[in-house]
């Protein structure tokens, strides 16, 4: 048997606090299956999952092998309300798959093996 590569999905989650934890869960269970993740934040939050992870003792680390933490832009300037759905449900619509793009071909330039599968959160 040829070593099989992983197959590699992407996960993105709404940018909002009951959002984050339960795709975690799910990539955790896709990594348990034999997927590779790519787990997507944005900056904001992803440096706040950093965060706690660092406070949790484990660094990065703590995710499992397979788990890789990737973050893009939410499309809001610093100074704006993140608190504020709507402004940033819309930013985040316009801006997102732009964002998105990028880092997909900055994956396959850094050679991660191409996302074959996207879970999104539908909001």
């Amino acid at each position: 048997m040829g070593h099989m590569a992983k197959t590699h999905v992407l996960v993105l989650p709404m940018p909002c606090q009951g959002h984050v934890t339960p795709l975690m869960e799910l990539s955790h269970l896709l990594v348990d299956q034999g997927f590779e993740v790519t787990f997507v934040n944005t900056d904001v939050d992803h440096a706040l999952v950093v965060g706690a992870l660092e406070a949790s003792g484990g660094g990065a680390a703590a995710l499992g092998g397979d788990i890789h933490l990737a973050s893009i832009p939410d499309g809001l300037a610093d100074d704006e309300d993140r608190k504020d759905i709507n402004k940033l449900v819309d930013a985040y619509s316009r801006h997102m798959p732009g964002y998105l793009e990028s880092l997909l071909a900055d994956m396959e330039a850094a050679g991660r093996p191409r996302a074959k599968w996207l879970v999104g959160d539908v909001n």
